[in-house]
């Protein structure tokens, strides 16, 4: 049972990765096609894409709380026909604010109360190997971005970008069948501790009680009470050291990722490459985004890796920054395959990792809460950064600042962690020097320096600095 269970969060995972990724990573491929519409420059319309994944990560502490509260089930459903509303009512539109409100927040909401809850489920049914889990179901981002950028940028040609809205919107509405086949690991607690049978019925019913007003009351502040230290003990992790390093990781990680998903299609175009060729690029970012997703899941379960998933993420964010400084220089599409190969490893690696990061500082049993705060952070920079990108265009002319903040953002992000490691580590070797040095003893409470030498008696003497 727990098997099949698995597979089904597996296959659910998997599809949920790959309806929320397609329509926000394949927005790029409409950005053209909204700018030459509606006749406005990059920063107006990169808000569109901001809009999405600001709200997306906004309101992913929403989706934790429904998740918590009601069910993953029930989380993912509702997304699911929002994000479907928010994109068929977007192929109606008929300026670029209507599509702020209906393509940015309606179907980024929708896409928050999937996100999370289907990541964590993942969490709750994988102890062992849970990097190569995490990979596995992560790596539905790519295989939707491979598969559907070429079907996107063929249904614009075909009926237009309101027809390509109009369809995604049918198919993302899949994510109500994948809300539908969640189902927990654990017995309910009537399956549990069976109730009694009611012998009309034929179901468990609870005993009928009659509960004075004075009961009434107390139980509500007893349940008020219980909630807020509830509520207190799910977070309790903001105010661990090294989940604010790792926070401050992540919004430096976001300022920069993003970017290059908004603008490689559009640089692309503006350094001569077709339309379809342009799309082909998302999709070979998008398969190759698979291969880092498991790989780097794989890799880092290895007992000799294990201890050292933080490096690893290091690594691949910081190498993800490292692609962006050169693609200015990259000006055909012969040029531009080996970033696309590049870059998509390492984005699917630091993706895969991220919850496993998340988890080995918090702990699986607040990691739902603790994803929620992580995507919650990357909200802000989301917001801003593809608008900041769009007016560095419009005012130099040319994308090279643009991706420049992009890498700037991305090694920044990397040397963070690596200094915070690096100082701790330093600290962890002098606390053990001192334990291990004999010169140094302990003299009422003090440290106090111990100089050994031999007299011409051959004693031992003592010489303990003059505290007065």
């Amino acid at each position: 049972m727990v098997l099949q269970r698995q597979q089904t969060c597996f296959v659910c995972a998997l599809s949920d990765q790959s309806c929320l990724f397609l329509s926000s990573r394949c927005i790029s491929i409409f950005f053209v096609e909204f700018q030459i519409h509606f006749a406005r420059d990059y920063s107006g319309t990169a808000w569109i894409h901001s809009l999405v994944d600001c709200t997306t990560m906004l309101c992913a502490p929403l989706g934790s709380l429904i998740g918590n509260r009601l069910s993953c089930r029930v989380a993912v459903l509702l997304g699911g026909f929002l994000a479907s509303i928010g994109l068929v009512l977007s192929s109606f539109a008929n300026s670029l604010e209507y599509l702020y409100l209906t393509l940015g927040v309606l179907t980024g909401l929708g896409f928050a109360l999937c996100y999370t809850p289907a990541i964590a489920m993942v969490g709750i049914y994988f102890c062992e190997r849970k990097a190569l889990a995490y990979g596995i179901a992560m790596s539905g981002s790519g295989i939707g971005t491979f598969i559907l950028a070429p079907v996107v940028q063929l249904l614009i040609e075909h009926y237009s970008w309101r027809g390509a809205l109009l369809i995604l919107g049918g198919f993302v509405s899949n994510l109500c069948v994948c809300g539908a086949l969640l189902r927990p690991i654990i017995l309910k607690e009537e399956e549990a501790c069976p109730l009694p049978v009611d012998s009309e019925c034929k179901y468990g019913v609870k005993p009928h009680s009659v509960p004075t007003r004075k009961a009434v009351d107390d139980k509500l502040e007893v349940d008020s009470k219980q909630r807020c230290l509830q509520f207190m003990q799910e977070y309790h992790f903001l105010l661990m050291p090294d989940f604010l390093v790792l926070a401050g990781s992540f919004l430096l990680l976001a300022s920069g990722c993003s970017l290059p998903f908004v603008y490689l299609v559009p640089y692309a175009l503006d350094v001569g490459v077709g339309h379809q060729h342009a799309a082909f690029l998302m999709s070979i970012l998008g398969v190759i985004d698979i291969v880092g997703n498991i790989t780097f899941g794989w890799l880092t379960d290895r007992r000799c890796l294990k201890k050292y998933r933080n490096i690893c993420y290091m690594f691949a964010v910081g190498m993800e920054g490292l692609c962006c400084f050169f693609i200015p220089l990259l000006r055909t599409f012969v040029l531009l395959v080996p970033f696309s190969v590049l870059y998509g490893y390492f984005d699917g690696a630091y993706v895969a990792l991220i919850p496993v990061v998340t988890s080995d500082v918090v702990g699986t049993a607040y990691l739902s809460s603790a994803l929620g705060v992580v995507y919650f952070l990357h909200a802000v920079p989301y917001l801003v950064c593809p608008p900041i990108g769009g007016w560095l265009v419009d005012t130099t002319g040319t994308y090279t600042a643009t991706f420049f903040l992009s890498g700037f953002a991305l090694i920044s992000s990397s040397l963070l962690l690596f200094s915070v490691a690096g100082i701790r580590r330093c600290q962890r070797n002098q606390k053990n020097s001192l334990s291990k040095n004999p010169k140094l003893v302990s003299c009422e409470g003090k440290l106090c320096e111990v100089d050994y030498y031999t007299s011409k008696e051959k004693d031992l003497m003592i010489i303990i600095p003059d505290t007065s």
